[in-house]
């Protein structure tokens, strides 16, 4: 897999199956961290098909996804129907986040679950103008992977190899020193390493590691 190919192509190939690519639940890890906060405004990057931000709607947010795939918002959509959640609470569009320019103060949450690539995503760049798009109070809330799941081969997912770039895992803190925000108008709150358990694909079970970064708008 080359960096030089096509997002939007590679991500259409992705869902392109006639089964969806995830299990529709919400990331147990971004559910913790958001849990209890009162309902506003939140987007979702790369909502994929739409397992977050159903859950969010269902907690009473007025909840978008963005995603690149037309073929992930199309079933992002179809699941939030099923659930009977009209497009006042959950809301989908299809989106290149590379061009996206939200209003500045527009929402009150930011959600990143997962937001990685291995072909083209200038993604701090991208973090950092959704962190603009909080309110004051608001929060930005990243997931990444920190490791590879036990049952990967390790050269699956870090540096470079005949097939091209891998996915960069992050700590937390590596996350927030990417992103190098301003201090004087936002606030770390969380930065840390997180264990869930999961199944690989092969009925395997194991712990995955995740790093979760919470940061607040200040000003």
């Amino acid at each position: 897999m080359s960096s030089e190919e096509d997002p939007l192509a590679h991500w259409e190939q992705r869902y392109a199956g006639a089964e969806p690519v995830w299990s529709g639940r919400v990331n147990p890890t971004l559910a913790a961290a958001v849990a209890g906060l009162p309902p506003g405004r939140s987007v979702d990057l790369g909502c994929g098909e739409g397992g977050d931000v159903i859950w969010l709607a269902q907690q009473g947010w007025q909840a978008l996804g963005l995603d690149l795939s037309p073929t992930a918002v199309a079933r992002a959509r179809e699941a939030a129907s099923a659930r009977e959640l009209g497009p006042g609470s959950a809301r989908f569009e299809q989106c290149d986040l590379s061009a996206w320019e939200p209003d500045e103060a527009s929402y009150d949450l930011v959600t990143a679950s997962f937001f990685h690539s291995r072909v083209a995503l200038d993604r701090t760049r991208i973090l950092r103008r959704a962190a603009r798009a909080l309110a004051p109070e608001g929060l930005l809330v990243v997931v990444s992977h920190a490791a590879p799941p036990p049952w990967a081969q390790a050269h699956d997912h870090e540096g470079s190899g005949p097939t091209g770039p891998r996915e960069q895992m992050l700590t937390a803190q590596d996350e927030a020193d990417e992103l190098a925000l301003d201090p004087s108008a936002w606030a770390v709150e969380v930065a840390e390493q997180r264990e869930r358990e999961a199944d690989g694909p092969d009925r395997q079970h194991g712990h995955l590691e995740d790093s979760l970064l919470i940061v607040r708008r200040t000003a």
